[in-house]
């Protein structure tokens, strides 16, 4: 079997250790796997597509190659209005999010719709805050959302096909309102109870998704909100507070799925 996992050049700086985990175990399955950051002109079995680039990504499964994730994936995880319309639909509570056409009374959060890593995510508490945040994009690049106390925790699930590999409770840096490990937060290991797992299998499965993170905000009132969907997902906190490979579990699910060709 022939596979590639692609990155962009700066992504795949970044995420050189997991890149290496992928070539051991793939190589200890026996897959001839490798990098890419351009794409590919000659035949694989598949592509472990690991960038926010759902038009690439669908011009590569129309050429057809199986992607992991299908660029259908990638639309929605990428978007975050289409991420709460999608919770909306199947009936999971979510953060509520609109578009920033018409705004709320302060405080609230401003969002692109398509950032990821705690980028591009405004606290705003006074009208100059909304101001230099509108300024900086497009109207329909924006959405917003009521800011909901949560003591900057929330915990991102990690699922593979209808598996969930675990979770990891994430409590922001002091003086920060976010909550992500790369931002200088703290993990820990988070055990889901049945409901939980439940409504991240629902979402999995409806989006017909390979390898995702989901997001939920914690708020201190209690429950849980789905704020975001992560694809790709990048596995830091995973192996920090888990005792096994994400890429072995990986390969092995990507190697069930097209029947070890």
């Amino acid at each position: 079997m022939k596979g590639a996992v692609y990155y962009n050049d700066e992504e795949a700086k970044r995420n050189h250790a997991f890149i290496e985990d992928l070539l051991k175990e793939a190589n200890n399955i026996g897959i001839e796997l490798k990098l890419i950051t351009k794409p590919p002109i000659e035949p694989l079995n598949f592509i472990l597509f690991r960038d926010r680039h759902p038009d690439l990504s669908l011009k590569l499964e129309q050429a057809g190659y199986r992607m992991f994730n299908r660029a259908s994936v990638q639309k929605i995880a990428n978007d975050k209005l289409r991420t709460f319309e999608l919770a909306t639909l199947l009936g999971i509570p979510a953060v509520p999010t609109f578009r920033a056409d018409r705004l709320p009374l302060l405080p609230f959060i401003l969002k692109t719709r398509g950032g990821h890593g705690g980028s591009e995510v405004f606290l705003c508490e006074s009208t100059q805050q909304v101001e230099d945040v509108v300024n900086q994009f497009n109207s329909d690049e924006l959405i917003v959302q009521p800011f909901i106390e949560s003591n900057a925790t929330d915990v991102r699930v990690f699922i593979l096909g209808k598996e969930v590999l675990g979770a990891v409770k994430r409590t922001g840096a002091k003086d920060s309102f976010k909550s992500n490990y790369t931002l200088g937060g703290t993990i820990e290991k988070f055990t889901l109870n049945d409901s939980q797992t439940k409504q991240v299998q629902k979402i999995s499965q409806a989006i017909s998704s390979d390898y995702i993170g989901i997001d939920f905000i914690l708020p201190t009132e209690g429950g849980w909100l789905l704020n975001e969907i992560e694809d790709p997902v990048g596995a830091r906190s995973l192996y920090q507070t888990h005792d096994f490979s994400v890429a072995k579990k990986l390969l092995d699910y990507i190697s069930k799925q097209l029947g070890d060709t």
